[in-house]
């Protein structure tokens, strides 16, 4: 065992590596540049418009081409910008990439943990993630959570030689293990081979955008049949006819909504990596972006992390130990060669123990709340959470004064721990019958300098807060109380509450801090609140976080938490700054909002576009415009201030239905768009006036109409919206009087009166857009929040 146990040497690494035993898998927070490039070129809608650009270049029509130039644009957008995300993201999953204690040659040194090779020997500690198959070969009361891996919360104990798996965590003691499969031979890589870190959760947004490219490709079938045979038998010469028809096709394709989906989600993980919070799944941003109830946990989120000790006082008669409470927790540190954050803290303070011997111990478990040592001739001791250990207090052990010096450090939002003697000594993982209180451990947490001011900026946002913790109920609502948080008057002791979830969820309606809460609960807390219709968000840093962490909506994990909090959350805090939640939430709700925004422009589009395609098949009449026209009003109308919009300010809360509130508004605004342009084409074709300019009138009453939209879209206005709708419509007005860009675009002006009869009747559509958009319910955009242009730190 001896020899066992001092690890590889360093050949034997070495032959590992060569052979290919290692733990070194393809496991990317992003699709790979290849994967990037392949999703932005080879689509449905890519390969619809690459044959119709081939069908108009072969009839001679190079102007009639220029969509193409637009189809590349895109993509290369598309792709510079995903290329761009990724390099930020796989930068910052260095460093929240997990590490393993190795022991080679003798000598415990920690790595990567893609380093680890086949036998290595790891060491196992509160908190780490087990990221190989392995033999337990040493077993301090260690205990292992394998809920990621079986669905069970229950922490499952480990002996010499058990096995453990990949993916699963130490949430007690401490042990040894050897790899015994590594890399893509491991449970959890095989487990999850065909869901890596890039797989997209349940999006609304993302379901919502599929459905649309479904029903518009279905669509397309017989209205392109009915469109080409018309035009065929509609106009003098072939090239005519495919130019009409090229034309309906091209304006029926959203080309831009899935390229403007991806850049948004793509720069809003950008812009949150600038603030060191690392973006595990791109679509978990729409999750921030519906959040509207986070759970905070206190210790690490609230406050710093760190624990200090501030004082050691005697409690309970001078005989009830024979040992001097310092003494016993210098002991107890000393004998601890893994200890948590509050033992740790007595570690830094009495560094040097008094030479005990243990004879025996019980880990600190985050469900029990307490941890044991037995030492040869100094007695049995218990330090732990007060409120518990006291339960088992012997009769006349002075519990007044105790609890009265309890709420008094508690109410000053200090952690407080008692140190107790067992005459009876230790009886498992069941407190004994009988304990003696002997110091209260007085711990001191440093508050966030930036708590009360994010828990302010969420009562501003209608997102209500949840303290959750395991501490005692009053130390956390002291705690609450100096950040604001509303209702911290009135903590809750999570040992009083139900395990009926309704009942659960009516507690969780009117109260909002909650302590001695235990993992499980943490966990049935979230569930509660999701039952009610609440998105829930929660924040945590410790192993005890990691099951309500997993079945969050959103999970959020403090950089210098656990390698368990870590793995499973799909945001992590690398720079340990709860000040930059808000930036987190923000950027969600900019990337959601600004996406369903986006959506009524192209599908506005895309429906007038339908309702053209009919009715000109139906009536057999030439197509209102040429393919090139549709190029300008698309690029005029959506595709230039589509980038700016998508990528602008935007603080509405994601609400559920985004499909149907999409549809909603681009129907009608599609069929208003569409009706007003084929009465003015129709006015001036009966006219006998030359059907170019006739297609000028059009061009100009449905430019007119589609720039309206985007005025609409843009609201609330800002001084930047009022220069792009402007800046839009100038720029149209130049391709009208440019006499080169007028040729090009093949739009010869026809008289003043026909100007005027188009401007006039895109004006009287808009006005009719309008009175539907303000006093109707397909008005989507109202929905938009007049804080859309306030500047936050996102």
């Amino acid at each position: 065992m001896e020899t066992t146990l001092q690890g590889l040497s360093g050949a034997e690494v070495a032959q590992r590596l060569t052979d290919g035993h290692t733990n070194d898998v393809p496991d990317p927070t992003s699709r790979t540049i290849g994967q990037i490039i392949k999703a932005n070129i080879f689509t449905p809608f890519n390969l619809l418009l690459g044959i119709l650009l081939v069908v108009i270049l072969s009839v001679g029509e190079y102007r009639d081409g220029l969509f193409g130039f637009v189809l590349v644009a895109n993509a290369a957008i598309g792709i510079i910008q995903e290329i761009r995300s990724k390099r930020s993201l796989d930068a910052l999953a260095v460093l929240n990439a997990p590490h393993s204690t190795v022991r080679r040659d003798g000598t415990d040194t920690t790595i990567a943990s893609k380093d680890v090779v086949l036998d290595d020997i790891i060491i196992l500690t509160l908190g780490d993630q087990i990221v190989v198959d392995g033999e337990i070969l040493e077993s301090t009361n260690l205990e292992i959570d394998e809920s990621l891996l079986t669905g069970e919360a229950d922490p499952v104990e480990k002996s010499t030689s058990d096995k453990v798996m990949s993916g699963s965590f130490v949430v007690a003691g401490s042990g040894v293990m050897k790899a015994t499969a590594v890399g893509a031979n491991s449970y959890a890589f095989q487990l999850s081979s065909e869901a890596r870190r890039f797989s997209l959760v349940k999006s609304e947004l993302r379901t919502g955008i599929n459905r649309i490219i479904t029903i518009v490709g279905w669509m397309m079938i017989p209205i392109a049949i009915l469109l080409i045979t018309s035009q065929l038998a509609t106009h003098d010469g072939f090239v005519a006819a495919v130019q009409g028809s090229v034309a309906g096709l091209v304006a029926m394709v959203p080309e831009g909504l899935v390229l403007l989906t991806s850049i948004a989600f793509a720069v809003g993980a950008t812009r949150l990596a600038s603030k060191k919070v690392l973006t595990q799944e791109l679509a978990a941003i729409e999750g921030l972006a519906r959040v509207d109830t986070i759970c905070l946990d206190k210790t690490g989120t609230l406050t710093e992390g760190s624990l200090s000790l501030s004082t050691v006082e005697h409690v309970g008669s001078a005989d009830a130990s024979s040992s001097d409470a310092v003494s016993v927790l210098a002991a107890i540190g000393a004998s601890d060669d893994h200890p948590n954050p509050s033992l740790a803290a007595v570690v830094a303070e009495y560094p040097t123990g008094p030479g005990w011997t243990r004879t025996d111990s019980i880990a600190f478990s985050s469900a029990r709340k307490w941890s044991a040592a037995q030492f040869a001739d100094h007695g049995s001791w218990y330090l732990g959470a007060p409120d518990i250990l006291l339960d088992k207090a012997a009769a006349g052990a002075s519990l007044d004064a105790t609890q009265n010096r309890l709420q008094h450090y508690a109410s000053r939002g200090q952690r407080v721990l008692l140190l107790a003697s067992s005459p009876s000594g230790l009886h498992g993982e069941t407190l004994p019958s009988e304990l003696l209180p002997v110091a209260l451990v007085v711990l001191d947490e440093q508050l966030r300098e930036a708590a009360p001011k994010t828990i302010s900026y969420f009562g501003e946002q209608g997102v209500a807060v949840k303290v959750i913790s395991g501490d005692s109920p009053i130390t956390v609502g002291a705690v609450a109380t100096r950040c604001g948080v509303p209702g911290a008057d009135d903590p809750i002791d999570a040992r009083t509450l139900p395990e009926d979830q309704e009942a659960l969820a009516d507690i969780l309606d009117t109260h909002s801090v909650f302590g001695r809460v235990t993992p499980q609960q943490k966990r049935a807390m979230v569930h509660a609140l999701q039952s009610r219709g609440h998105t829930v968000a929660m924040t945590g840093d410790g192993v005890n976080d990691t099951l309500a962490l997993k079945d969050a909506d959103v999970g959020v994990a403090m950089g210098s938490g656990s390698a368990a909090a870590r793995a499973v959350a799909r945001f992590v805090l690398l720079a340990n700054d709860f000040a930059v939640f808000p930036s987190v939430v923000s950027e969600g709700r900019r990337v959601i909002a600004n996406v369903e925004r986006v959506a009524n422009l192209f599908l506005t589009k895309t429906f007038y576009a339908v309702v053209l395609a009919l009715a000109v098949g139906i009536g057999r009449i030439p197509f209102p415009f040429l393919p090139r026209h549709f190029t300008i009003i698309s690029s005029l109308s959506i595709g230039i201030p589509g980038f700016f919009l998508a990528l602008s300010q935007n603080n509405r809360r994601a609400v559920s239905g985004f499909l149907r509130r999409v549809l909603r508004f681009a129907i009608p605004a599609g069929v208003i768009a569409s009706v007003a342009t084929l009465i003015a084409y129709i006015i001036e074709r009966s006219t006998d006036i030359p059907l170019d300019q006739a297609r000028t009138v059009a061009v100009i009453t449905l430019t007119t109409i589609a720039l309206w939209v985007l005025a609409i879209l843009c609201r609330p206005m800002s001084w930047w919206k009022y220069l792009l709708v402007i800046g839009m419509a100038v720029c149209f007005v130049g391709v009208l009087v440019i006499p080169g860009l007028r040729d090009y675009f093949d739009l010869p002006l026809p008289d003043a009166r026909d100007i005027a009869s188009a401007v006039g009747i895109g004006v009287i559509a808009s006005a009719i857009l309008e009175a539907g958009w303000r006093l109707t319910d397909w008005s989507v955009p109202q929905q938009l929040s007049n804080d859309d242009n306030v500047e936050t730190s996102a």
